[in-house]
């Protein structure tokens, strides 16, 4: 923390109240800084993160979409041989859920137990690696959240002060002045106030509370933008969050008092007072491995976090009052916090309260869960929002996957008169150099060739920079590429001429050897294609991508990234299935009843 953070302290109690679990393990806290990284933090696993979702109304698309971006990211880091942890999970607590219960005429907690189990079937749905399902209403969280509410509270960081200020159920926060304004409300005719950066609805509340001294973070919190300019992406967030912060901090109520809520966890030292659901909530990614750490374990379970995966509307908790709350804790921020547009139906927000959202079921149901993953990636909006219909879905199919990659592969392997396992013997090697088999006439295979080559650097470059979309679109630019070039070249003319010169009373036995080979090279670029293709896929069509390393005949310890080379696998282009097989064949069939 900083000596201006620092001076604003201004109690100096020592609460007695410590947790029974969290009693043994007190760590001594690190500074954020440090000079150099442990052997333990060079060894640390990829820690990625989805928001924890609202338990108070049905998962959307939306929320698959984050889910899947963030196990794209994981699953990225697995092939490249690197340790890698999901968390995913439910928001639980908080007066949006109390009520939702109340109307349901259930208690909080099944209310909270049926819709955790919705969320966890999404994720199992749409084949999420998550490592691990944090619900705030679990024993252990409630009590490192209460420990995480003493340290606060010891280091003078929270105050006891009369609130007054316009409160959203709906965004569980509450807004200053200047940032409500009246509205009509469309459904009702109503006139009310409202968020003017989410258009929820605002009630004035006046209340004794604790508060959180998110004003003396201001100068660490520039400065650690400043040192850390790729922390929130894309960039024009990044800005919108400095220029917030630039213009000033309130400091934050984060208490209710126990009469208005009563589902959360209760302040350890005042019972009748109520936590402010994003203090409890935006600690699940550290109670999640194991806050509060044992001293210089952090690391080793994957803290801090290397990538948050969250919607552009909850930034303000993520990129603010997260890292403030980190820096009075003394705990390492977070790497990066990836914010993601919305899915929109009709250029409108998906809301449950707008009555547009999109079952993700039935959707996995209609394409299958490869497709919606390759889509919804392919085409979500990381800076800009997207319009999700169905329409837009089957016309990517068939461009994308059925014409694409489907298409590519059976002329690859179905094509007659050449052999892809004889193509992969005769120029498959390390290092390969483009003069040893293409042609100085071929400018399109050579051009082919080239983009083949750094597409892996590139495709890893822009999943660095935490776009996705952008990384599986220039993969998928390279199937294009290929199938032009292979309806460019024409193999199977090649294969009519070699097929008639020896059919010729004066075969020349060298024009059919180069006509031979000048197939075999074009197969070779294709299917080497289709191969690193094949690799880089797997995080983004876990099934699909397998289905075609399959069919190429990849062996399993060849699928990794060490192997997404040109030349690099001499070992492959027997198939592992029996591609003459009814649907054995056919990577991606037609969608039945297309519209």
């Amino acid at each position: 923390m900083g000596d201006r953070a620092r001076s604003l302290i201004a109690r100096q109690w020592r609460p007695q109240w410590i947790c029974h679990s969290c009693q043994q393990r007190q760590p001594q806290y690190r500074p954020l800084a440090t000079s150099s990284l442990t052997p333990a933090e060079q060894n640390k696993p990829y820690y990625v993160t989805t928001p924890i979702f609202y338990v108070n109304a049905a998962p959307h698309v939306g929320h698959m979409y984050t889910m899947i971006l963030t196990d794209v990211l994981k699953r990225w880091q697995q092939m490249k041989n690197r340790k890698a942890i999901l968390l995913t999970g439910t928001d639980e607590h908080g007066m949006k859920v109390q009520r939702a219960a109340a109307k349901a005429g259930v208690e909080p907690q099944e209310f909270c137990d049926k819709g955790a189990e919705v969320f966890k079937e999404l994720a199992g749905s749409i084949d999420i690696s998550n490592d691990i399902f944090m619900r705030t209403s679990d024993k252990k969280h409630k009590e490192a959240v209460e420990y995480a509410w003493q340290m606060l509270e010891q280091r003078g960081y929270i105050y006891e002060s009369k609130h007054e200020g316009w409160y959203s159920v709906s965004d569980e926060t509450f807004y200053p002045q200047g940032q409500v304004q009246l509205i009509v409300d469309p459904p009702t005719g109503r006139k009310i106030m409202a968020s003017i950066e989410t258009g929820k609805e605002v009630e004035w509340t006046s209340e004794r509370n604790y508060h959180f001294r998110l004003s003396a973070f201001r100068e660490d919190l520039l400065e650690f933008y400043k040192q850390n300019p790729k922390f929130i992406v894309p960039q024009t967030r990044m800005n919108e969050i400095v220029r917030q912060v630039s213009d000033g901090l309130e400091d934050l109520s984060i208490s209710r008092p126990v009469e208005r809520l009563t589902w959360g966890v209760r302040v350890p030292t005042d019972p009748s007072q109520t936590m402010y659901v994003w203090l409890d909530a935006l600690l699940n990614y550290a109670t999640g491995v194991g806050y509060p750490f044992t001293p210089g374990s952090e690391a080793a379970s994957g803290w801090p976090a290397d990538v948050h995966v969250v919607g552009k509307d909850i930034i303000r908790f993520h990129c603010i009052y997260w890292p403030a709350f980190l820096m009075a804790l003394d705990l390492p921020l977070p790497k990066q916090v990836l914010t993601t547009a919305h899915w929109t139906l009709g250029k409108q927000k998906m809301s449950k309260s707008v009555g547009n959202v999109v079952n993700p079921i039935f959707a996995l149901e209609r394409f299958g869960t490869d497709v919606m993953r390759w889509y919804l990636v392919h085409d979500g909006g990381i800076t800009d929002d997207a319009d999700y219909d169905n329409i837009h879905i089957v016309e990517k199919y068939k461009k994308g996957l059925q014409g694409g990659i489907g298409n590519l592969t059976s002329r690859v392997l179905k094509g007659r008169g050449w052999n892809l396992r004889r193509a992969v013997e005769s120029f498959a090697r390390p290092h390969l150099d483009p003069a040893h088999f293409l042609n100085e006439t071929d400018t399109l295979g050579r051009d082919t060739y080239n983009h083949l080559q750094v597409l892996p650097t590139e495709a890893n470059n822009l999943m660095d920079d935490l776009l996705p979309n952008k990384a599986l679109q220039r993969i998928m630019d390279s199937i294009y590429t290929a199938n032009a070039y292979v309806q460019h070249a024409a193999p199977w003319s090649l294969v009519k001429m070699r097929q008639a010169e020896e059919q010729s009373l004066s075969a020349n036995k060298k024009r059919i050897e180069q006509l031979d080979r000048d197939a075999h090279r074009i197969v070779f670029v294709t299917g080497e294609t289709l191969r690193m293709v094949g690799i880089m896929l797997q995080p983004f069509m876990p099934v699909k991508a397998k289905e075609l390393l399959d069919m190429l005949g990849v062996v399993e310890e060849r699928r990794n990234w060490e192997w997404c080379a040109v030349g690099k696998d001499d070992g492959y282009g027997v198939s592992m299935k029996d591609l003459g097989k009814r649907g054995d064949g056919q990577l991606f069939p037609m969608l039945i009843n297309q519209w």
